[in-house]
């Protein structure tokens, strides 16, 4: 069994420069403190300078154990050996000296952690409990407070208050934290210009985040950029510090107040007209369309009734005058105006380096002068307009309307009227007094009457010059009568028999309520209708008419009855075409009157033109071959010649005359006889040629001609 207890480790931190054998008075021993934990022992940690110059590789310690050193020999693993970084520790595995490798980045590794075995030479097996121990690395002050950026460019308005900018100054410092080597300080290097003066303040809550200050004021007219060099340095041994270049660009501000072009200014409008009658010209030295140059003006005095109003013209900079509220005067009068003008950012001015605080200065003013002359008024209505109610179909003659006019400038009794507007033609008007008396019967039911009103457009004119008119609108409200008996909004339906058995029947009222529905529906005519047909329902907006019975296809004439709500009736006549549908409410069509042929008979068709065209051409081509001869008429040689008629049905003749046979002749007596129907012409002779013998058709006929 393995034994478990160790005699007292020594470790020893031995200087990279020095050498275990010949050089042991450098080498700082101290005792390793053994910690007892669950599975092995853990010594105590050590410490080993970061970024050593070597010579590598150097000693870190030596191992012992109480086993005979030639049975025995010694291995380490885990954080540089057998783990990343690989190859930075090793050990004798005979004497049990480590050495590092290489110097170490406390800021890339700043602790290791490795395990000690002690194995049997021959067997490598262990032969006791595994050791362990930790190296620190100690950092040296070897960085350099960084910043982010070298160059920091902040805008910065000019009406910026002295104090803390916003502008933040960050930097890092990466050796260990909490010590002298990673604390720095910020200061200020140089600046250009050298007012204002700039400094660098602490950020509360952070040691890292610096903020830039400033005492004085900015002036952009001056100084449009500043340049400043803020300097970061540590606290460690030897001091390490870096620079970043912050430059502040001075934005412009309102600095300069809005001048006038002119004290004062005249202009003139007409009483009563509403138009721009002035543009104000001002001055700015600030820089233009900046909310520092852009104009607001403003009506100070004169416009107590609000009939003026001033804006900014946003292209050019002026101020538009403009009356808004027309004002009447019985003669030419002129107001004054005072117009003031400031900028749309508050007024800022640093004088010596130094802001200006105190009471804001009063904007720049102006007089402006306006001549308002008086024209001719027009005539005013009482009303603009006016109602009137009146029933329909009222007798002619009545008087709808006697206008009141009121007119400053002139006389009343000298005003004239005229009808602008009356699209019926229903009334007419008095030119002295602008009484309107209706002429025609006025209906409700008319396409002129929108909602029941029917309108009426008014003038007055007066008689100055030029002269004015003033207008005034009637509107005549007409109360409905039952003047109007429902009817039938179709009288022609179509009865789909094969599909369905009634119609809908939908009547209309040109009235109003109560005058117009719900209808009454009745069947009119003679009793055996009512057999065949019936209404349902019978009161209503719309009923349907319903066949009582399989009716044949045809048209059928319906005598109906309505009656609107009041009574009124109507008696109207609805034609129903029952017939078979192929669609809604569409009657299944006649079979036209035409043929056509098909495939077949057009192919027969041209099967028999070419059979005849092709008999035409073998008689074409048989009467070229054959010698046709003429045959003389001679009466006395020949005998009695007889035309016979034979297109009787049949075409075979009852006679057959004979004729003596004379030279070049032969009396056939199986000869061939026919007729030919319209020409009654019989073929029976035949002529035999002497010198061919071939047979030729000849018919009496041909012998006759």
């Amino acid at each position: 069994m393995m034994r478990s207890t160790f005699f007292l480790i020594l470790l020893a931190v031995v200087d990279g420069a020095a050498s275990i054998k010949n050089d042991t008075s450098n080498r700082e021993k101290r005792d390793a403190v053994l910690i007892r934990s669950k599975r092995r022992w853990v010594l105590s940690t050590i410490d080993l300078e970061e970024n050593m110059p070597g010579p590598y590789p150097s000693i870190v310690t030596q191992m012992y154990n109480d086993k005979k050193q030639e049975n025995v020999k010694f291995r380490i693993r885990g954080q540089g050996v057998t783990e990343k970084p690989f190859g930075l520790f090793s050990i004798d595995e005979n004497s049990g000296i480590v050495h590092v490798h290489r110097p170490i980045d406390r800021e890339e590794y700043h602790f290791f952690h490795l395990d000690f075995d002690v194995l049997d030479k021959k067997t490598d097996d262990l032969v006791d409990k595994t050791l362990a121990f930790d190296v620190e690395i100690k950092d040296k002050n070897d960085n350099r407070p960084e910043f982010p950026l070298s160059t920091i460019r902040v805008s910065v308005p000019e009406n910026t208050p002295e104090g803390v900018l916003q502008a933040t100054l960050q930097a890092h410092d990466n050796d260990l934290k909490d010590t002298p080597n990673s604390e720095f300080t910020m200061s200020v290097v140089k600046q250009n210009p050298a007012s204002p003066k700039f400094t660098i303040r602490d950020m509360p809550g952070t040691t890292r985040v610096k903020q830039l200050a400033f005492t004085g004021c900015f002036d952009y007219d001056k100084e449009k950029q500043y340049t400043v060099l803020v300097d970061a340095k540590d606290h460690g041994e030897p001091t390490m510090s870096s620079t970043a270049t912050v430059i502040l660009d001075i934005t412009d501000y309102n600095t300069h107040p809005p001048e006038f072009s002119s004290a004062t200014y005249n202009t003139e409008v007409m009483e009563m007209e509403l138009k721009e009658i002035l543009r104000i010209g001002i001055t700015d030295k600030d820089t233009p369309n900046t909310p520092a140059s852009r104009a607001v003006f403003s009506i100070l005095k004169g416009n107590e009734e609000l009939n003026y109003k001033i804006e900014t013209d946003p292209k050019t900079n002026e101020g538009v005058l403009t009356v808004i509220k027309g004002k009447n005067f019985e003669k030419t009068e002129i107001t004054e105006l005072e117009i003031a003008v400031e900028n749309e950012q508050k007024l800022f001015q640093c004088v010596d380096g130094k802001p200006v605080i105190g009471t804001r200065p009063k904007p720049n003013t102006a007089k402006v002068a306006v001549k308002v002359t008086d024209v001719n008024d027009p005539p005013v209505f009482k009303n603009q307009v006016e109602k009137v109610y009146r029933n329909e179909n009222g007798p002619k003659g009545d008087v709808l309307f006697v206008p009141q006019v009121q007119d400053e400038d002139s006389d009343i009794n000298k005003l004239r009227y005229e009808l602008v507007e009356d699209p019926a033609k229903w009334v007419s008007l008095d030119r002295k007094t602008g009484k309107i008396t209706t002429v025609e019967t006025m209906d409700r039911e008319s396409p002129f009457v929108k909602n029941g009103i029917y309108t009426l457009v008014v003038h007055s004119i007066d008689d100055g010059k030029p002269p004015a008119t003033g207008t005034c609108t009637v509107l005549v409200y007409l109360g409905d009568l039952n003047d109007n008996a429902p009817y039938l909004i179709s009288k022609n339906m179509v009865m789909c028999g094969n599909k369905v058995d009634r119609v809908d029947v939908t009547p209309r009222d040109l009235d109003s309520p109560p005058f117009a529905n719900p209808f009454s529906f009745f069947l009119g005519g003679e009793e055996k209708l009512k057999s065949l047909w019936k209404l349902d329902p019978t009161t209503g907006t719309n009923t349907s008419l319903i066949s009582l019975t399989s009716l044949p296809y045809g048209n059928y004439s319906i005598p109906l009855k309505i009656q609107d709500q009041q009574g009124l009736q109507s008696e109207d006549v609805l034609q129903v075409v029952v017939c078979e549908c192929t669609r809604i409410n569409t009657c299944r069509g006649r079979l036209p009157f035409s043929s056509r042929l098909g495939p077949a008979a057009i192919g027969l068709l041209f099967a028999g033109l070419l059979l005849m065209a092709f008999l035409l051409f073998c008689f074409y081509c048989d009467c070229k071959s054959m010698s046709c001869q003429h045959i003389p008429l001679n009466l006395q040689d020949e005998g009695i010649q007889t035309l016979s008629k034979y297109n009787e049905e049949g075409g075979r003749s009852i006679y057959k005359p004979e004729f003596p046979i004379t030279d070049g002749y032969r009396k056939v007596e199986n000869g061939m006889q026919g007729s030919s129907a319209g020409y009654g012409v019989q073929y029976n002779w035949q002529e035999i040629s002497n010198s061919g013998g071939v047979m030729n058709m000849v018919s009496d006929r041909d012998k006759l001609l």
